[in-house]
């Protein structure tokens, strides 16, 4: 028996619900998590939350059907980013139609697909399932991917997936690649001092600056290295920086300064790169800083250190959206990072496939096509077909 396609208003009607919960980063989550856990509870056979040490926040792992090894993940993150409700034309936190499309901070990134998800689930669990089909939700993704890890040391007392469909907005273009995803917190510790006096101080401003052109003079090393078979754009590993703070004003010598920095590997011999080329840099620095101040000091926290999805031409999760979507597809790679690299990592070979285009997340005005949705929620409804024969 295939699967009735939802209704497009009751799809719309989950998502009106998902987007009123202002789930930004870093911040709790587990009113909305609740709020699926009471949508899923009568349809699932297993229901299993992990949480943060504070308890506010929670990732959601549903099994519906058997417990057995071999089903489907669909796996999608509760957060969003946050919002300058003054950029926007309409409410973020509420699902406003306007014509064709539904606006709202998540529509896109990612509670669309997670929506199209949560409707198929009533349909599915009336089937007479062989393998299961699961449904993933993790915390804070947007701000460190710092829920999945905890999800997936929790998979060991679970039915294990083979392949999981991440649900980032694709365009619904299938994405088998992508880069990782290396974020850090470097802070400069230096000695205040009377501008008029420089050479008496240690400017952790200057010495920051000087580290930060460190970094950016190894784009055309990085550049250099890559890939001859690279199928991303651009080809090779990048770095940035995306937030600069320190000083006190302009005529004080900066006793601190931090900065906000990535880089998105294309290989794993890249991360190594940079970080041998850095501590020379940093070396460099220190010793020069340490004559006027012993106690001067550069360090840096990693924020999360995510491996990329790597291409693997012989996937499980290929060969699945193919089946979904009735033969070959073209198969793309993108800059950008996903959970996608760390459960593929733990040994569940990953995919991503989404509603919504990547263009429009992260902005004001974020939307997705009804369209989307509804082909969206058309192609996951043949999971019939893998999950019962």
């Amino acid at each position: 028996m295939a699967v009735e396609t939802p209704p497009i208003e009751e799809l719309l009607g989950i998502l009106d619900d998902l987007v009123a919960f202002d789930s930004v980063a870093l911040t709790p989550n587990v009113d909305l998590v609740d709020h699926i856990v009471a949508y899923l509870r009568p349809h699932c056979t297993d229901i299993a939350l992990t949480h943060d040490e504070t308890g506010t926040k929670a990732n959601l792992f549903a099994t519906i059907g058997p417990a057995v090894d071999g089903g489907v993940m669909l796996a999608g993150h509760s957060d969003v980013v946050p919002v300058d409700a003054d950029d926007w034309a309409t409410p973020p936190f509420t699902a406003t139609r306007v014509s064709d499309r539904v606006y709202g901070r998540g529509t896109a990134d990612m509670k669309g697909f997670v929506a199209c998800v949560l409707a198929l689930v009533p349909r599915l669990a009336s089937l007479d399932l062989v393998r299961p089909v699961h449904v993933a939700l993790t915390f804070d993704e947007e701000d460190g991917f710092h829920g999945a890890p905890i999800l997936i040391d929790s998979l060991g007392d679970h039915p294990r997936p083979s392949a999981a469909i991440v649900g980032e907005p694709t365009g619904l273009q299938v994405v088998g690649a992508h880069k990782g995803c290396y974020e850090y917190t470097t802070s400069v510790t230096g000695m205040n001092g009377h501008s008029s006096r420089p050479t008496e101080a240690v400017s952790a401003v200057h010495h920051a600056t000087r580290w930060i052109g460190g970094l950016l003079d190894l784009g055309a090393e990085l550049a250099g290295r890559a890939p001859a078979d690279s199928r991303f754009e651009p080809p090779h590993t990048t770095t940035n920086v995306g937030v600069v703070g320190g000083g006190l004003a302009r005529c004080t010598v900066a006793a601190d300064c931090s900065f906000d920095w990535e880089m998105r590997p294309v290989q794993g011999t890249d991360a190594g790169f940079v970080k041998e080329r850095m501590a020379a840099v940093e070396a460099e620095l220190l010793a020069e800083m340490r004559i006027v101040h012993p106690g001067a000091s550069i360090e840096t926290e990693v924020v999360c250190e995510i491996d990329g999805l790597e291409w693997v031409e012989a996937s499980p999760a290929l060969d699945l959206m193919r089946t979904l979507l009735g033969g070959e597809t073209d198969v793309g790679v993108v800059a950008y990072g996903t959970e996608a690299g760390l459960y593929q990592s733990a040994g569940i070979p990953s995919v991503v496939w989404g509603p919504g285009d990547i263009a429009v997340a992260h902005r004001p005005d974020e939307f997705v096509e009804v369209a989307d949705l509804e082909a969206c929620v058309a192609v996951l409804a043949r999971l019939d077909e893998v999950l019962t024969a």
